[in-house]
């Protein structure tokens, strides 16, 4: 079966797995680890493993079920956020699952409320190795020349500005004209797929 908080593919059989023993806590308690996750996931506070064991006392979790549940609710909230499912599909979804209909409403809840910070930390956290700062660039058209036989070719000289591992470097590249355009029409295309999956406020 498919699903659309994993991108309209089947739900990873391991995190299936965790579904039944989410289903032992009550819907309080899965707001508050809820809450664990996703304040691990947006790094404002580290998951409080010693809170989650605490929280999941009355359902019998040992330490393997804890750090089991906290990985699968992690890659629930975040592959929900990445895929921007709405509230009421993704409650629909994760009972189609075997989370109680009670469980599912705490969790879509805070995720919903959350939304908007999971998809900007996403965004941030895949562009985080390198990051363009600025973009020059010229075009050398060579009309003549007594060293070269091909001549009145322009090309194109990009010269990018990129942070790297806290440090700034500049990049050169050369290219033919076609090969500039072909560039430039690529971006376009990545622009506009990435402006049809972020979802408007």
């Amino acid at each position: 079966m498919k699903f659309r908080f994993c991108g309209e593919l089947d739900c990873p059989d391991w995190v299936l797995a965790e579904v039944s023993t989410l289903s032992r806590i009550t819907s309080i308690k899965m707001k508050l680890m809820c809450t664990q996750v996703i304040n691990g996931i947006l790094g404002s506070t580290p998951i409080d493993f010693d809170k989650v064991t605490k929280l999941t006392s009355d359902a019998k979790y040992d330490v393997s079920d804890v750090k089991a549940t906290v990985a699968a609710l992690s890659f629930i909230l975040t592959s929900a956020a990445k895929h921007a499912i709405d509230e009421e599909s993704f409650s629909n979804e994760l009972q189609q699952l075997g989370l109680p209909k009670e469980s599912s409403a705490a969790l879509c809840k805070i995720f919903s409320d959350k939304f908007l910070l999971l998809n900007a930390k996403l965004i941030e956290d895949s562009f985080k190795l390198t990051q363009i700062r600025n973009v020059n660039w010229q075009v050398d058209h060579i009309l003549s020349s007594s060293c070269l036989m091909d001549v009145n070719n322009p090309s194109v000289k990009l010269s990018l500005q990129v942070a790297e591992n806290g440090d700034t470097n500049v990049h050169s590249i050369n290219m033919s004209v076609s090969k500039f355009q072909l560039l430039l029409h690529e971006l376009k295309q990545a622009s506009a797929i990435m402006e049809e999956a972020t979802p408007s406020s």
